[in-house]
């Protein structure tokens, strides 16, 4: 008879509990309540709620997907955090998640997804979509260097990450498009940028709801080999959206990935095996 290692209470988090933070929450409701989850969008680094509320909230809640994104806490609308670690970003999600109606599904792009891969730890989630998921790690970090060295190098110095057009956005989306959202992104803090490059790996999903894994193969910001390992550390593999940038929730074709999480969702997709 063997026995299972669970680590019940983490004993250093009780004794060190996350300062509270004012979160800014956007929301978008169907008109006629379909039973359906709510979804929780958590985006990436320097992005705050509104890069969903862009598109995907409303064409998700007219699909009767209660909608809902959140800034995390030093983005978008959410008080400022200048020393905010990646746990203080998962205590977000997990914050926002409970108190949802219902189990909620958790949306991450970016970065969010490597925040949503910690929260799964934590909050036992109906299941989870990775958007263009940056897992982190010093391989990630030399793909940005190679492909935006001005952008990424100041970052490792303690400076906001900057990212540009050819790697958010696709050619088709218009330059003022582009302009304009490149106008709203901020910075994420100094530690959390750090701990991106040098954190542990995400605890097993409570539960193990199903995970789908989805971005783009001309992605300037994660590489195809990127997507592959996050989806094989979920059991599957990743759906994938050529000709995109790296932000597909605002890239001129933006229909084609949320409509493939909606679906995805429809089918009520099983737990991942055990």
């Amino acid at each position: 008879m063997t026995a299972e290692r669970v680590r019940v209470v983490r004993a250093w988090e009780w004794a060190r509990p996350e300062r509270p933070a004012r979160r800014e929450v956007l929301s978008a409701e169907p008109e006629l309540e379909q039973a359906k989850p709510p979804l929780l969008f958590v985006p990436g680094f320097g992005h705050g709620a509104w890069a969903f509320a862009e598109h995907w909230l409303e064409h998700a809640a007219a699909r009767g997907f209660p909608a809902y994104a959140l800034s995390l806490r030093g983005h978008g609308g959410s008080e400022p955090a200048p020393d905010a670690t990646l746990r203080s970003y998962t205590h977000d999600v997990v914050q926002v998640a409970a108190s949802l109606p219902r189990q909620a599904v958790l949306v991450g792009h970016g970065a969010g997804a490597r925040v949503v891969a910690h929260a799964l730890a934590r909050y036992p989630a109906r299941a989870a979509v990775l958007v263009a998921p940056v897992l982190g790690g010093w391989a990630t970090f030399g793909t940005a260097l190679r492909r935006n060295p001005v952008g990424t190098l100041p970052a490792v110095l303690g400076a906001g990450l900057r990212l540009n057009r050819r790697q958010l956005f696709s050619r088709e989306l218009p330059d003022s498009e582009a302009r304009r959202y490149l106008s709203r992104l901020g910075r994420a803090s100094r530690r959390a940028q750090w701990q991106l490059l040098t954190g542990r790996e995400p605890e097993p999903a409570v539960g193990r709801p199903p995970v789908l894994v989805l971005g783009s193969p001309d992605d300037r910001v994660v590489p195809p080999a990127t997507l592959n390992r996050a989806a094989r550390r979920y059991a599957s593999a990743p759906l994938l959206f050529p000709g995109m940038g790296h932000d597909l929730m605002l890239d001129a074709r933006w229909r084609e990935p949320i409509d493939a999480i909606l679906d995805w969702l429809e089918k009520d997709p099983a737990p991942a095996p055990g």
